[in-house]
């Protein structure tokens, strides 16, 4: 393929991917005197088609869009769209902080619409090295009409995550679907004889109650599997919420991999839990439905798939109850796998792997300031550093403050200001606390104040 466009000049940043996040980064970067174009292959910006379900709600508050919690007053935020929707007073009278899943999507193009420096139809092939100038990274982009480079100084990946197929469901024959295709298939699915959903999360949820509504005489038999040893609702309490703070960033970040590992399985109900409200929707459903006899459904916890098979017209599924540890089958027609997504390295860095951080495992280490270039601060992550950062990567509140953390080191300057205390709480040991008296040396005592200089340091970054 020819190339037919290559820049002579040099752009500020260039971002990979044009989810909410760098959408948000080019709506903040827009009245900034910045050089910036943003990639995507995609037509133009749709936010989880799939599961574009009615009246469904997104899971944080209208505050957190695309630019509120770093500019209130900018001209792209959800309440100015409001405003210019002519929806601004129905909101207000709805009374309820939580906009539906389609109107953020619809706002999220609206401001897409506005932007000049969004580029679709573009594929990244892959990020280099300039070869004429080592500072500089040269972006590749297939379109329909050939190849575009493009010259830049600082590179932002924002290609978010990958929807995830467990080992023992992986390259399945038959109608099986991820959630994030489940509106083109739902009605071939309700016409099936028999659906499982497996996963815990809001998207099963979701699937399951509007399943549920077509089950019944003539509808399908509706079963719901998740390894989850219960339902687990949302934690959304306050001081629970204190932990989507930078203070608990900086702490998180600064703990050793394997314990960042370890909390993070364990703090899934504060990011992927099912809404409170959708669990007691499910439950009064049901015992609505069960008033006309038995409902054919079946709900199965700690319930894990350890295999599948395909015969042609059903599936027959292993399956292993945790707590038992009871191993039996069960046949489904067809299967919905609400099972996640999960951040990957993406291929297109391949060709400056030698520049980027990666931990044990293989994954992107990305820094407190969201840079994974060995301190360069020259490529930047968003929404691939969960492992790193914890529940804060892929919150949507906290998006706006990642985007000013980025455009900080861009600008070399605190263009948005960024809290840096938000939380009432301490999440580790609070700087200057002396050890106890005559139990811990002066070896511990400095460890205990390189641990605090180490926070601060992250933060700094």
């Amino acid at each position: 393929m020819t190339a037919v466009r290559a820049d002579a000049h040099v752009h500020d940043v260039v971002g990979v991917g044009i989810g909410p996040f760098n959408l948000g980064l080019a709506a903040l970067a827009a009245p900034l005197d910045l050089d910036t174009v943003f990639l995507d292959r995609a037509a133009e910006f749709r936010w989880h088609p799939g599961m574009m379900l009615d009246g469904a709600t997104i899971q944080v508050p209208f505050l957190a869009d695309l630019v509120t919690m770093a500019d209130p007053t900018s001209p792209y935020s959800f309440l100015a769209w409001l405003k210019h929707t002519g929806r601004l007073y129905p909101f207000y009278i709805r009374e309820s902080f939580y906009p539906l899943r389609a109107e953020y999507d619809a706002y999220c193009r609206w401001v897409a619409q506005q932007l000049a420096s969004l580029r679709w139809g573009r594929t990244v092939t892959g990020v280099e090295v300039d070869p004429h100038d080592d500072d500089l990274y040269v972006v590749h982009a297939r379109t329909a009409g050939g190849v575009e480079s493009y010259r830049t100084r600082h590179v932002v990946l924002g290609v978010g995550t990958q929807p995830v197929v467990p080992a023992a469901l992986r390259g399945l024959d038959g109608p099986v679907v991820h959630s994030s295709q489940y509106l083109p298939h739902r009605d071939r699915l309700r016409a099936a004889g028999s659906v499982t959903v497996v996963g815990s999360g809001q998207s099963a949820a979701e699937i399951y109650r509007d399943l549920l509504d077509a089950t019944g005489p003539g509808g399908p038999r509706l079963d719901w599997v998740t390894r989850s040893p219960r339902f687990f609702p949302m934690e959304y309490t306050k001081l629970t919420l204190e932990m989507t703070s930078p203070e608990y960033t900086d702490h998180f970040h600064a703990l050793p991999t394997a314990l960042r590992d370890r909390l993070a399985r364990e703090q899934r109900g504060l990011s992927k839990g099912i809404s409170a409200s959708l669990v007691d929707d499910i439950y009064d459903t049901l015992y609505r439905m069960s008033a006309a006899g038995p409902v054919p459904t079946t709900l199965l916890t700690d319930t894990e798939v350890r295999g599948a098979a395909w015969d042609g017209e059903r599936y027959t599924l292993r399956l292993r109850h945790g707590q038992l540890g009871v191993e039996h089958e069960r046949t489904t027609e067809a299967l919905v796998l609400a099972t996640g997504y999960a951040a990957q390295v993406p291929d297109v860095v391949a060709g400056i792997a030698g520049r980027l951080d990666h931990d044990e495992h293989g994954r992107l280490a990305v820094a407190r300031d969201y840079s994974v270039d060995g301190g360069r601060r020259r490529v930047f992550v968003q929404n691939g550093e969960e492992h790193t950062h914890g529940v804060t990567a892929p919150d949507l509140g906290f998006g706006a403050w990642r985007s000013s953390t980025i455009l900080a080191a861009v600008c070399g300057r605190e263009v948005y200001p960024r809290e840096q205390r938000i939380a009432f709480q301490e999440f580790g040991v609070p700087a200057g606390t002396p050890p106890p008296s005559g139990t811990v040396g002066a070896g511990a005592a400095g460890t205990v104040a390189a641990g605090a200089a180490a926070l601060a340091g992250g933060a700094a970054r």
